[in-house]
């Protein structure tokens, strides 16, 4: 799999740790996100990860600001993407397992280099359950074509 991530000011310190979580589990990695400390506009760096995702160039998107909460709301409003802030492995496995999630917010003042590890590895081995969570995802979908 190929995941993008991207990351505001907030998020630089959780970038390099979610880099090497990925790779160590075979998977391909585009850094969108900011490289300085210098203040920058979550939104912008949301909207290049995952339109990386819509274009197919990623298969899945981390966004990491300093709760995940921004980015998850930005995300959000990208029709297409179904974006969740977690801050622990639950919340990680059930946005893929129920809600089919493409995108993964994190916080790195919320959570630590060991949690985020944590939930990326949950998030990353979860597939999609379908079923009747198929019927879910599809009402969030018509939702989005009603806008």
């Amino acid at each position: 799999m190929k995941y993008v991530i991207g990351n505001d000011h907030g998020g630089l310190d959780l970038v390099d740790v979610v880099k090497e979580t990925l790779e160590s589990l075979g998977h391909e990695v585009i850094h969108v996100g900011t490289t300085e400390n210098e203040s920058v506009d979550y939104p912008d760096f949301a909207n290049l990860a995952c339109q990386k995702v819509l274009e197919k160039e990623a298969d899945f998107a981390i966004l990491i600001c300093g709760t995940g909460i921004g980015m998850s709301i930005s995300a959000n409003k990208i029709s297409g993407i179904r974006a969740a802030a977690v801050s622990e492995c639950y919340s990680a496995r059930m946005s893929r397992a129920h809600n089919n999630a493409n995108c993964l917010c994190i916080g790195a003042r919320v959570i630590g280099s060991e949690t985020a590890k944590m939930i990326v590895e949950e998030f990353a081995k979860t597939d999609f359950e379908g079923g009747r969570h198929q019927k879910r995802v599809d009402k969030i979908i018509n939702l989005e074509s009603n806008k």
